[in-house]
């Protein structure tokens, strides 16, 4: 009796281990960290920006355990359909498109794109004024594929893998155009000394078709408990002020949108 009652308690321990364990399972989250403010890596290598900071209170508030990992932009949506990551926390937009392929969370926030252009350039966004030119964008956006279908057949799309790279060469002179998300083109671009000569040009674009319902993160489709988790916690920290708080630090408006 004493020996079967032994073993019980054995097994007991066990599934209760296996159990924790599963409770503990790390969630792992992909970004391209080359979206300064939103996501970039300090020189340390540590992750830092709104993305990080938010994804980091939604961790907690859902009481999950959550790491980084790296991923290039245009692999982001492949590494989680083959489980190399659980989500993707990296300033994507929801669009019908990508839809079809993840689960969205709720957004987290919501901007336009636009246009940068040197401030003498002259340059109109239109068809007739960006005939001949050549437009960066970073490969595999949303803004890539605006451009591409508005203006592919007049202008040149030149494709980058970070946005860092699409602002080294607008400066440099081999590009006339950029095009992307309006915020991160004034806080990481604009507002520095290396973006001086430069400015928006044209019109917001709000075109849904293209820039979609808002920022979120994206999941595997079957993963909806997982989604619910994040769902909640970012109704929660939207009430509680974490929210408020954490874009205080990057933003002087409100980056939530409408």
């Amino acid at each position: 009796m004493k020996k079967l009652m032994s073993v019980g308690i054995i097994l007991a321990s066990v599934l209760f281990t296996t159990a924790q364990a599963a409770d503990e399972k790390v969630i792992r989250l992909a970004s391209d960290f080359t979206y300064p403010p939103f996501n970039y890596k300090d020189a340390s290598g540590t992750p830092k920006g709104f993305d990080i900071e938010i994804a980091d209170a939604l961790c907690v508030e859902a009481k999950l355990k959550c790491e980084w990992v790296s991923q290039n932009w245009d692999g982001l949506i492949p590494a989680l359909l083959s489980r190399k990551a659980d989500a993707i926390m990296a300033s994507m937009r929801i669009t019908e498109d990508r839809k079809k392929r993840v689960l969205f969370t709720d957004k987290y926030y919501q901007t336009p794109a636009r246009f940068v252009t040197g401030k003498d350039s002259g340059i109109t966004i239109d068809t007739a004024g960006l005939d001949g030119k050549t437009i960066g964008v970073q490969l595999g956006t949303i803004h890539d594929r605006y451009v591409t279908d508005i203006y592919g057949d007049v202008a040149k799309i030149r494709r980058y893998t970070g946005q860092d790279e699409v602002y080294l060469d607008l400066v440099s002179g081999r590009l006339d155009a950029v095009f992307g998300n309006s915020d991160q083109l004034v806080l990481a671009f604009l507002e520095k000394e290396r973006g001086k000569d430069f400015a928006l040009a044209g019109e917001p674009v709000t075109d849904k078709a293209y820039i979609g319902e808002g920022t979120a993160l994206a999941l595997r489709l079957q993963d909806k408990k997982l989604a619910d988790k994040f769902n909640q916690a970012i109704k929660t920290i939207r009430e509680n002020g974490t929210y408020d708080k954490i874009a205080a630090g990057y933003f002087s408006f409100d980056i939530y949108g409408e």
